[in-house]
């Protein structure tokens, strides 16, 4: 069993596949003991409820969550947000009594705020405003075969169609001569924290089946009406929100000039369920996971030790502003 530290903050990280039923079970076992911070990076967009599947008002106003509804659609939110945000709410919760409870399903969000960030530099506005132009220009397609090009190892990791992270590789290769690739992600876990990892699956067959109910559900919700709003609001194909699975497939079908809902369902589904197979693959990846079913018994008894092994030993007021370092 994992124990805290006096000298670590103490954090619960609770990761696994889109439809597994995360949020279930933080509204069963988290009430009044625990706060959220949100690790979709969806979620984080605002007007993006039905498509996101976000927890409904009523979850939110009684189990506190952040990192939800914080940016609009047409601003870019990535892992170093992501990880700068984490870092500052760990302490923040825990000198406010409660245990920090990191959930969702962006392995990247995880495995950065658990290893830390590679030591990329800063983007230049001046070479970001240059590859954006050439991809207004040329198309995503160009600039994904010049990628291929120069930085084959980043392009192998990395979507064809994902504009944000082509676009920050050619940045860095121009900027510095080196391809984004040879910056090495950290391999040692950070030594300010004492994380409880916990990762939940389920029989692949019975997830496929949540994924293809939630599609249908997210439907039902007006699914169609949301997005018929952020249009009105003037996003587009090009927002970094819309680019998320349940939006660009109805671009899709926008541009091929038939918008049959039956089609349009089955290939959200379809990429729903692709996208959870490669969560899991990359999940599997990350050490010192413990693996459940969410409604494996032994949960609730082990998140009440933990959280009451940090009681008995909670870090002093002076560690816990200072995020966990000695002085």
């Amino acid at each position: 069993m994992n124990t805290v530290s006096k000298n670590k903050l103490p954090v619960i990280l609770i990761f696994g596949p889109t439809a597994v039923g995360k949020t279930d079970l933080l509204f069963r076992l988290f009430r009044g003991k625990t706060e959220i911070i949100n690790a979709d990076s969806m979620q984080v967009y605002k007007g993006m409820d039905v498509g996101t599947a976000k927890p409904s008002p009523g979850l939110l106003k009684a189990l506190p969550h952040h990192l939800i509804n914080i940016v609009s659609p047409s601003e870019q939110f990535d892992v170093g947000n992501f990880v700068n945000h984490a870092n500052k709410l760990v302490p923040e919760i825990l000198g406010r009594g409660k245990v920090p409870v990191i959930s969702g399903g962006t392995a990247f969000y995880f495995k950065h705020f658990l290893y830390g960030l590679p030591k990329v530099p800063k983007s230049d506005p001046a070479i970001r405003e240059k590859w954006g132009e050439l991809c207004k220009q040329e198309g995503i397609s160009s600039l994904y075969r010049k990628l291929k090009r120069v930085d084959p190892s980043s392009a192998e990791r990395i979507k064809p169609e994902d504009e944000y992270r082509v676009q920050r590789a050619l940045e860095v290769w121009d900027q510095t001569g080196t391809p984004l690739s040879s910056f090495p992600i950290p391999d040692t876990l950070r030594d300010d924290i004492d994380p409880l990892i916990i990762g939940l699956d389920r029989e692949r067959g019975e997830l496929y089946k949540r994924i293809d109910l939630r599609v249908e559900i997210m439907f039902r919700q007006g699914l169609l009406s949301e997005f018929r709003d952020l249009l009105k609001q003037g996003y587009d194909e090009d927002s970094p929100g819309l680019q998320a699975i349940g939006y660009r497939e109805i671009f899709l079908f926008q541009r091929n000039g038939c918008l049959r809902l039956k089609d349009i369902k089955e290939l959200i589904a379809r990429n729903t369920r692709r996208y959870a197979k490669r969560q899991i693959t990359f999940f599997r990846k990350i050490p010192e996971v413990r693996w459940f079913h969410p409604d494996d018994e032994k949960l609730p008894m082990m998140f009440e030790e933990f959280i009451n092994k940090y009681r008995e030993n909670q870090p002093p007021a002076s560690l816990v502003a200072q995020g966990g370092k000695k002085q």
